[in-house]
């Protein structure tokens, strides 16, 4: 393929599209005394002063055994100084991934605000008690389909999974309670370093990182953009 032809292809000219961020900085003095609090405090912001759709929307990326990576949305649906929590089918790909390779990073990409939160840690199952109490919270249509739908499996057509809802919602009506699918639950990914990653002018970014300590303790140091 000649670069014309190449060029012809790209519907727009990626090389010129850019965004000047003027946002305020992020200083050390800024930063609350733990990750998960100076989280909180920037979530807050996303979900208000922000107006994101789904500012707990994440992006996922596992690895499998053999170190090939993959990643997803998923929406984070719990936090708090043990780690971020999120809910799967354990035989789903990233459920697979997980139970060879722990290790996982979640990014949360906050764009309209300039700015992105990095997790990275591992990740352990939920206790059954856990995730019962919060399948409990999701809407009935939701728990139905943990159910129907055998998650990242080869289907022949969508229609298979229509028919196992319908199936489903045939068994246990609205308002008769839906058991928790032994292969669905949470995962629970304690952070071992957490990046708040705000952008700046001429891509002089802030990158401010905090990373665990053996004593338990939090040390923050700053990367270069």
């Amino acid at each position: 393929m000649t670069d014309r032809e190449a060029g012809e292809t790209a519907p727009f000219d990626l090389a010129s599209m850019r965004k000047h961020y003027r946002e305020e900085g992020l200083a050390e003095s800024d930063l609350a005394a733990t990750p998960v609090a100076q989280f909180a405090a920037w979530f807050q912001q996303a979900a208000t002063e922000g107006r994101l759709f789904e500012p707990n929307a994440m992006v996922v990326s596992t690895a499998d055994a053999e170190g090939r990576p993959s990643s997803r949305t998923v929406l984070l649906k719990g936090f708090d100084e043990r780690g971020f929590v999120f809910y799967t089918n354990y035989d789903s790909r990233k459920g697979r991934d997980l139970s060879e390779n722990p290790y996982v990073s979640l990014l949360f990409p906050w764009h309209p605000m300039a700015r992105q939160v990095i997790v990275q840690g591992v990740a352990r199952r939920t206790g059954r008690d856990e995730t019962a109490a919060y399948f409990r919270t999701r809407p009935h249509g939701s728990q139905l389909g943990a159910w129907a739908s055998a998650q990242s499996s080869v289907i022949a057509t969508r229609a298979e999974v229509d028919a196992a809802y319908a199936e489903l919602a045939a068994r246990y009506p609205e308002g008769e309670q839906v058991p928790v699918p032994p292969h669905w639950g949470g995962f629970r990914v304690a952070p071992s370093s957490v990046e708040f990653w705000q952008g700046r002018e001429n891509r002089l970014h802030d990158r401010l990182r905090y990373v665990a300590e053996p004593d338990g303790g939090w040390r923050v140091e700053r990367l270069s953009p």
